[in-house]
């Protein structure tokens, strides 16, 4: 029992505190206080310091991952022409930008990952996919490979091969961009996107609508044409 007193008729007086604990002193329970003020405060400052080491160690956010690689070489008449591939190889990704004579760009995006191909005419309001072949990995691969020892490359116009490969637009084949990987989201996300298919030519009876011209340092050149197969 714990003696406490009380003030009555101007005098102090015994009484017994009833309510069967023991009463705490307010200076018993400043050690608590400050105990966990302490603690508090010593936390709050080990974050703020590991706040300002780890900003300090992370790579600024604007870095980018991929390497600009400018391809120049000599079409059927002989003028230059300059091509420019964005080489990621950390996602690995190639995106060409295929520019005509006449300035006007198309987008070729070679999505190694997933094993597809993306092209993007510039006179187009339409995108089309195809699944990579094993030539379409031979050539992609020799880009990465040579950018990792410069990053341009001027091809000879005796020493270049070239190729022309003929797609066919499956028009029946409308893709749903949502289900799509972000690269070609981004791509492709004011287009409609159709698949196509490798075939021998279009035939007297088809036209070909447009041809990008695409170059890789192995001094392989591929003109691919496109045009619509019958519904």
């Amino acid at each position: 029992m714990v003696k406490c007193w009380k003030h009555s008729d101007n005098r102090l007086e015994d009484a017994q505190c009833t309510d069967g604990g023991s009463t705490v002193s307010p200076q018993s329970r400043f050690p608590h206080k400050a105990f966990w003020f302490s603690l508090s405060a010593s936390l709050l400052l080990i974050i703020i310091v590991l706040s300002i080491t780890g900003n300090l160690r992370l790579p600024t956010p604007h870095t980018q991952s991929s390497q600009i690689v400018r391809i120049t070489m000599p079409d059927q008449s002989g003028a230059l022409i300059n091509q420019s591939a964005a080489v990621d190889k950390k996602n690995h990704m190639v995106t060409f930008s295929v520019t005509t004579l006449a300035n006007q760009t198309s987008t070729v995006l070679f999505d190694i990952k997933h094993g597809l191909i993306c092209y993007k005419p510039v006179d187009q309001q339409s995108c089309f996919l195809r699944k990579m072949e094993k030539s379409d990995y031979d050539n992609v691969h020799s880009l990465l490979q040579e950018s990792t020892h410069k990053s341009q490359f001027q091809l000879s116009a005796n020493e270049t091969q070239r190729q022309r490969e003929f797609l066919g637009v499956l028009a029946d084949t409308q893709v749903d961009v949502s289900t799509l990987e972000e690269p070609l989201q981004d791509l492709c996300q004011d287009r409609t996107i159709h698949w196509t298919r490798r075939a021998e030519g279009p035939g007297k009876q088809r036209l070909v609508y447009f041809c990008i011209d695409i170059c890789f340092p192995s001094n392989i050149c591929v003109s691919v044409c496109f045009y619509y197969l019958p519904e």
